[in-house]
């Protein structure tokens, strides 16, 4: 019974002999080892030695399957280096509203680009023998109140919008899942039978991994949060205890938890362990997270690190870059405004904003602070800033090589001018009679663990503003400089009322791109990395155009009803006639496409999404051509508009394919599927998806408000 127990309960995380986020106790008879499970989503936390890998948020930016399972490869065989055999992520918390603290750690505002980042990211990470562990179940979209408030959810929305990431990710074969801190429907998510236990949506979705706690998440007694289906208490002390101070061996005794529900718990958690070979083999833990600055007997300091790992972190930051605005001219002095740049043809430039220099390397363990480049949120998903390279020191070192080679424009050396703060005037004369003048700004968020305030915000952001008055020196230097060029690191969306000033020539949205954000900005300032990120969320010029909002104050935990249902994002402004100033999907390139040759190849011969959700029903074809005049890669989205009666959103995104590298003039053929599943709603009366009776439209594009090709059926 305690050897059981050991596997089921976390060692404590007030326990000095805790080498992990999470621990569990080893049976040493039968070699099962003490299980390791170590935040976090983007990269291996509390250790030396390892990458700092961009966020879920610049990730789903890419619109790449391929990077977004090659980041899951890249973190599982780190995480497997050091030892730990359970990947705290993804996380998979759809952006309800862009406010909420942890956004950035998932994949954006939409359901399905979510399920497509928990696919490949899972198939990525357990690729190599790690264990993911998907989280958070379930509606977990805010921090403020996030230990008790409720989340009503009916249960159409919960199946189409927040649950479908969850279901993607069981169909990756994901071994574990964490649930949530909050309450879902009334009742907390760790002891909620609904969904976790034999009969609720997890299990019955097909899942047959274990059930972890987030840590503390355990709001109920032993036999209540076991019997609903919860496997494991992390981290088995510290703020809540169900299972742990032989609470769960007195409910086992007592005949409240029975000895079959007891071994299946048990047999969850090994089969995890076993399905994926780490009873063979599989490296011991070699860190402390205890002391993550490597110091003591139990850090061996092994470096996990590599040049494929680096050379990755900086393609995913460049290819997760967005391009908003780029207009390229000749100014008056013969130097070319705009983009791409060519260092070799200015004299002169300057880098302005704080958000350019190297960030604070003593913020604490979670990251909570903002006085440097912004490369990830703060809070247990944070990662290593070890080896950081912040966009001063990369454009320091673009400009030196050009010197080194015989200079800028006219033979002289191209002069820098800094001003490493958002000082109002400091800024604009560093600027002044600068041939190129580069403002980074930035905004930034987090969790709250233990009432975290990072700049005055607790989490969740207080506003969609740059913070550090981002704004006015973006307005302060365009004033003065009629090529500002302006790099945006942020967590989610962000007011942009400068974008239509003539001075401001290009706008570059890098999200949280992680250690490589400096050379990875280069490359694409310079076009030697041609942009071809999107926007996995809209950019709006109020929180009104988003249709939800953060729930700040509260006498009491405060029960939040998700009256907007479908509604969120760009499903909302839809609806309800809001223009985005930038839309989902949106983003630009050095070079121009065009789309042609829409065909449907075959459509399914009658409704199979109840007994075969993922049978394929459409296959079609189109064109891409680059119309340009230099190589890139097309992102080429397809929406889908549902029969009237159907009750869905206007337009939701069904697909994606990364079409590239395109040189000039070539041309591809792409051809993709949708299966019964995205042509289906949930039926709540029968529990099951049902196709819709009447006329679908297609539509193919570069954004959902830049469609190309359409067709009916």
């Amino acid at each position: 019974l305690d050897e059981k127990l050991g596997i089921l309960i976390g060692t404590g995380q007030l326990n000095s002999s805790r080498r992990c986020v999470g621990d569990t106790y080893p049976v040493s008879r039968l070699g099962i080892p003490a299980l390791c499970l170590n935040d976090g989503p983007a990269g291996l936390r509390l250790s030396k030695g390892v990458t700092g890998f961009p966020t879920g948020i610049n990730a789903a930016a890419t619109f790449s399957r391929r990077l977004m399972f090659e980041r899951g490869k890249a973190m599982g065989e780190e995480f497997r280096g050091k030892g730990v055999h359970v990947f705290l992520g993804p996380a998979l918390d759809i952006m309800r509203n862009p406010k909420a603290g942890r956004a950035w750690e998932s994949f954006g505002a939409d359901p399905y680009l979510n399920g497509e980042g928990a696919y490949f990211t899972i198939q990525g990470v357990q690729s190599v023998g790690v264990q993911a562990c998907m989280k958070h179940l379930i509606a977990n979209n805010q921090e403020h109140w996030r230990y008790g408030l409720t989340a009503d959810v009916d249960d159409r929305t919960l199946r189409e919008l927040y649950w479908y990431p969850f279901e993607r990710g069981i169909e990756a074969g994901v071994t574990s899942v964490m649930c949530a801190y909050n309450r879902f429907n009334g009742t907390s998510s760790c002891h909620n039978a609904g969904l976790l236990g034999q009969d609720g949506i997890l299990r019955k979705s097909g899942f047959r991994g274990y059930v972890v706690s987030d840590w503390g998440a355990t709001h109920d007694s032993a036999d209540d949060n076991a019997n609903s289906g919860l496997d494991m208490e992390q981290p088995g002390d510290w703020i809540v205890i169900a299972f742990g101070g032989g609470n769960l061996k007195s409910a086992v005794k007592n005949g409240d938890v029975s000895q079959d529900r007891l071994n299946e718990m048990v047999s969850r958690v090994l089969a995890g362990w076993l399905k994926l070979g780490q009873d063979q083999g599989y490296p011991p833990v070699n860190f402390d997270s205890q002391k993550p600055d490597g110091s003591g007997p139990r850090n061996l300091n092994i470096n996990v690190r590599s040049d494929e790992h680096t050379a990755l972190v900086r393609e995913i930051a460049s290819a997760s870059a967005v391009l908003l605005k780029n207009a390229p001219s000749t100014g008056p002095n013969g130097v070319k405004r705009g983009l791409p740049m060519d260092f070799s043809q200015i004299r002169s430039l300057a880098i302005i904003g704080q958000d350019a220099g190297m960030p604070n390397q003593d913020c604490g363990d979670l990251n909570e602070c903002n006085d440097g480049t912004m490369s990830i949120g703060w809070g247990s998903g944070s990662n290593s800033l070890e080896f950081i390279v912040p966009p001063s020191d990369a454009i320091q070192s673009e400009v030196n090589k050009v010197n080194a080679a015989g200079g800028g424009l006219g033979g002289q050396n191209v002069t820098i001018a800094k001003s490493m703060s958002n000082d109002l005037g400091n800024g604009p004369n560093a600027a002044k009679g600068k041939d190129v003048a580069f403002v980074f700004v930035n905004a930034m968020s987090g969790e709250l663990g233990f009432y975290t305030i990072v700049v005055g915000n607790m989490g969740d952001r207080n506003d969609l503003t740059l913070w550090w008055n981002g704004q006015d020196l973006v307005t302060k230097v365009a004033a003065v400089c009629s090529n500002t060029i302006v790099v945006v690191h942020s967590v989610g969306p962000v007011y942009m009322p400068w974008n239509t000033n003539p001075n401001v020539t290009a706008i570059i949205y890098a999200g949280a791109p992680g250690e490589q954000t400096g050379p990875s900005i280069v490359d694409v300032i310079t076009g030697r990395y041609n942009p071809r990120g999107r926007l996995p969320f809209s950019v709006a010029d109020s929180e009104a155009a988003y249709g939800t909002s953060i729930v700040y104050n509260s006498l009491g935990f405060p029960e939040i009803d998700y009256t907007e249902k479908l509604s969120i994002d760009y499903r909302y402004m839809d609806a309800n006639n809001f223009t985005p100033r930038y839309e989902f999907g949106y983003g630009l390139s050095y070079t121009t496409f065009g789309y042609s040759a829409l065909s449907l190849s075959k459509i399914s011969p009658g409704p199979v999404a109840a007994t075969s959700p993922t049978a394929t029903a459409v296959t079609l074809s189109f064109t891409i051509k680059n119309t340009g005049s230099v190589t890139g890669t097309e992102i080429a989205q397809i929406y889908l508009s549902f029969p009237g009666s159907a009750g869905e959103p206007k337009m939701v995104l069904r697909g994606f394919e990364e079409v590239g590298e395109l040189a000039p003039g070539e041309e591809r053929i792409v051809q993709t599927s949708l299966n019964a599943r995205d042509l289906s709603v949930w039926d709540v009366p029968s529990q099951s998806w049902q196709q819709p009776s009447g006329t679908f439209t297609l539509y193919v594009g570069a954004s959902i408000k830049d469609i190309r090709l359409s067709t009916v059926f």
